[in-house]
């Protein structure tokens, strides 16, 4: 299984790993809640992949210096 990381706002891909060398454990996921990983994480059965959102260096960087940015769903696409 790859698991695939990309940015939730602008969806560059950010990277992959292979899953036969890291498990959900070695990765975090069980540190997560419920409610954190359904927002996170997306399996994905047909690809065998685990899709994770998480934010690239450009977009924190953007809402860090304007932070009004948070307040839109996609605030850089």
């Amino acid at each position: 299984m790859r698991i695939i990381y990309y940015c939730r706002h602008c969806q560059s891909h950010l990277g992959e790993v292979d899953g036969k060398f890291a498990d959900e454990v070695k990765l975090g996921f069980r540190t997560l809640t419920p409610e954190e990983a359904a927002d996170i994480i997306t399996y994905n059965s047909i690809q065998d992949s685990t899709y994770v959102k998480t934010i690239c260096e450009y977009c924190q960087e953007a809402i860090e210096a304007h932070p009004e940015l948070s307040l839109l769903s996609n605030p850089l696409q």
